[in-house]
């Protein structure tokens, strides 16, 4: 099994381009949110961390947002308590497709996270800043200091660019990316 892992900065596109690859994709992000609906043991030790912002099941985003903005060592306790749990879920991915030839993992903290194994092909995807902050500022969950903070977590995008095997330009237009998509892909099974 090929594990191409997707990173790249935040908003820069790396979800969409995952899915380009027509491989089963673990998108890390929407897991997170999974287990905030649906995983009482995260419920139960979120809130025994947090137990001023965390009092509701399912866990409401919003409620997470406000304990990192009102202190940013309640990011540490969330990412003690969903990070080994994330893993978890990767691996039981990995098991489901275990007869898949490839494999696309969208995990933002990949290499901050030392998730990545040497016999992971890193692909950056390259967008413009000016088009990162339009498409940002579109989300219904935009919120500068979160950002500015999750930035904070997150390495230089210059440096996880020279760790890359291979740079994808996002221009935002579907017709290119999924052309440049295609000869990463057949550049990766050439290789294999």
């Amino acid at each position: 099994m090929i594990k191409v892992a997707v990173i790249g900065d935040i908003g820069s596109g790396k979800s969409y381009v995952a899915k380009q690859f027509g491989y089963p994709v673990f998108e890390a992000d929407r897991e997170v949110a999974k287990l905030y609906r649906k995983n009482k043991k995260c419920y139960h030790q979120l809130k025994k961390k947090l137990p001023t912002y965390i009092n509701s099941f399912p866990i409401e985003k919003s409620k997470i947002s406000k304990a990192v903005l009102d202190n940013r060592k309640n990011l540490n306790k969330i990412i003690k308590i969903v990070h080994p749990m994330i893993k978890k879920r990767m691996n039981i991915f990995f098991t489901r497709n275990k007869n898949k030839k490839i494999v696309v993992l969208d995990i933002p903290l990949l290499i901050e996270n030392k998730i990545n194994k040497r016999n992971y092909i890193l692909i950056f995807v390259d967008a413009k800043k000016k088009e990162i902050k339009k498409r940002l500022k579109n989300r219904s969950n935009y919120n500068i200091k979160i950002l500015k903070i999750l930035k904070k977590l997150q390495l230089p995008v210059e440096k996880k660019k020279k760790k890359s095997d291979f740079i994808i330009k996002n221009n935002f237009r579907h017709d290119s990316t999924k052309k440049n998509v295609k000869k990463i892909l057949k550049k990766i099974l050439l290789n294999a």
